[in-house]
């Protein structure tokens, strides 16, 4: 995985998955009725390239999805529930009104092989943030997909949490990315497309802004980004990682922080990755 603009990558933690609610019925009932129970969000299970990146282990972020176009990955996605994933919006753009190119893959570690316990939905249609411009494509690039229907929850496919708003992620704060995307510019994952995993530590926001100013009073970092990387490249989102999370694990619980975004280059030194904070629209979400 390396960071690009728009970028494509390929990018873990303990957890449990919810039991079955057993619900008591009245005293005279005959038989105990059985409700499944949502999962708990942001606990992944686990089971016995992005640019610089390693190889994710299965199970290990299982509300990563693979954003598929005419069959083939195209970005990568966060599921939030049973039925809404959400992505970057560039990953639309020329393409919003055509809902039939697209999918959904989930439960898949590996592309090349996703095996028989991955599912792979159609979309309803996806609903760019309002504020997103095709033209400008930086601010507010945050889209919600609508699948065609909801997905079943297993140790492979489960939700990530939102950030309440009290989450404060201070620079250096250690997080991770996860994606399909390059391994470096102009060189795709090769077969089979395991899933790749990168710890990113978070960047002052006014370092950052330094390293992408523009002059003239442009300033390209607005205030919905996050940065997240290394100053000396190396290590990074890149081509196919976009939409994809950027996950910070928080008293045991994962949060979809931030959504990858756009960079310059992938993995080039003074260019670090860019997300879209997810504390910044969660009232849209």
């Amino acid at each position: 995985m390396v960071a690009s603009a728009p970028r494509a990558l390929g990018l873990g933690g303990p957890g449990a998955f919810t039991a079955l609610l057993l619900l008591l019925p009245a005293p005279w009932a005959l038989h105990a009725v059985q409700t499944p129970a949502p999962p708990a969000c942001g606990k992944p299970q686990q089971l016995n390239r992005i640019v610089g990146g390693e190889d994710s282990v299965d199970a290990e972020w299982p509300w990563v999805v693979s954003l598929r176009k005419n069959g083939s990955h195209h970005c990568a996605g966060s599921l939030l529930t049973s039925r809404w994933v959400v992505t970057a919006a560039h990953c639309f753009k020329g393409h919003l009104n055509k809902p039939s190119d697209f999918s959904v893959l989930l439960g898949a570690w590996q592309l090349g092989n996703p095996g028989p316990r991955a599912q792979e939905v159609g979309i309803a249609w996806a609903h760019p943030h309002p504020v997103y411009s095709w033209r400008d494509a930086t601010q507010a690039d945050i889209a919600l997909v609508r699948l065609e229907r909801p997905v079943q929850f297993s140790e492979r496919v489960l939700p990530i949490c939102l950030p309440d708003a009290s989450v404060k992620l201070p620079p250096d704060t250690d997080c991770w990315i996860a994606g399909w995307g390059s391994v470096h510019d102009g060189v795709a994952l090769s077969h089979p497309q395991t899933l790749q995993k990168l710890k990113v530590p978070i960047i002052d926001p006014e370092v950052c802004g330094r390293l992408y100013w523009r002059g003239a009073g442009q300033g390209a970092i607005t205030e919905d980004m996050l940065c997240a990387g290394y100053l000396e490249g190396e290590r990074d989102a890149c081509l196919g990682d976009s939409g994809g999370p950027l996950m910070c694990q928080v008293e045991g619980t994962w949060l979809l922080a931030g959504i990858i975004s756009w960079g310059e280059g992938c993995a080039e030194r003074n260019r670090p990755g860019v997300y879209i904070s997810l504390n910044a629209h969660k009232s849209w979400v």
